[in-house]
């Protein structure tokens, strides 16, 4: 069985929103990573051959970075980048990750993310963990800005 992560988010907003805050750092940096960390600075191309750097601070602990290039620049339907950490565990591999935005019916967009393939059930776990939180924080970032 491949360890491949799977995950769908219905955010209250069009695709178009939902892909730019995918895209541009100040945004990305309101919802990236789990609950309690943030993302002190991003730098990123976003378009195929493109690069991008995240670093991440967590609550309590150092500063660590992710980083990867983007594969598939498409907006506002498609997003693929490698994704690797830069002080990595030995359990960790390069990844990739697509995320997928599909409109619904009222204009909000299905996010669709697949993440993989993992190396240990452990580090399945361990993004498994960081999307949702992700996930939950973009969704709150975009319905936040609805109600404004």
């Amino acid at each position: 069985m491949k360890l491949v992560l799977h995950l769908e988010r219905l955010v209250p907003a069009p695709p178009e929103r939902v892909f730019a805050v995918l895209v541009t750092p100040d945004e990305l940096a309101k919802w990236w990573g789990p609950k309690g960390f943030t993302s002190p600075s991003i730098d990123l191309d976003p378009r195929a051959g493109g690069s991008y750097r995240i670093a991440m601070q967590p609550p309590e602990g150092d500063v660590f970075h992710l980083s990867g290039e983007f594969l598939v620049v498409d907006p506002p339907g498609l997003l693929t980048y490698t994704f690797r950490w830069e002080e990595p565990t030995p359990d960790d591999r390069e990844t990739v990750v697509t995320l997928t935005l599909h409109e619904t019916e009222d204009g909000s967009t299905n996010v669709v993310l697949d993440h993989g393939v993992f190396a240990t059930e452990e580090r399945l776990a361990l993004h498994t963990q960081g999307w949702t939180d992700s996930l939950e924080r973009l969704y709150e970032l975009v319905a936040s800005a609805r109600t404004v």
